[in-house]
């Protein structure tokens, strides 16, 4: 199995979406925030390993204890996929930190403060041009 073929991508999103349900609803580990999103997931051709990807919405330190709750939780995930999906191989978990949306939310609020400076300075500068507009 090729790793774009339409198979793998078929595998990838159904391991992604049980994940999810199982991050949300199975899950007791007060280390995991509940603001856990997993963005992507990639299973190896031979469905023997999996990166997960995941954004955490918080602080540095929430990310962290995140991290480590769902590294300590990866063999309950591995056997509750095994169970609820029908794969020759379950895939061993890996969990990667991606700050991808949050780093995205910040160069939007950026890009926010930057246009409202702009349209504040043409503002003002049409208010200086008025005066020789008067009929």
């Amino acid at each position: 199995m090729r790793k774009n073929s339409i198979k793998n991508t078929r595998i990838n999103f159904e391991v992604k979406k049980e994940l999810s349900v199982i991050i949300s609803r199975e899950l007791k580990d007060p280390r995991i925030n509940p603001m856990t999103t997993i963005l992507e997931v990639e299973v190896a051709p031979d469905l023997k390993t999996a990166k997960v990807y995941v954004s955490v919405m918080g602080d540095e330190e929430s990310r962290k204890s995140t991290h480590q709750g769902l590294k300590s939780a990866a063999p309950f995930m591995r056997s509750q996929l095994a169970k609820n999906l029908n794969l020759r191989n379950t895939p061993e978990l890996t969990f990667v930190i991606d700050d991808s949306i949050e780093y995205g939310v910040n160069m939007s609020k950026l890009i926010d403060e930057v246009n409202a400076k702009s349209s504040n300075n043409s503002f003002e500068e049409d208010d200086e041009g008025d005066d020789s507009t008067d009929f």
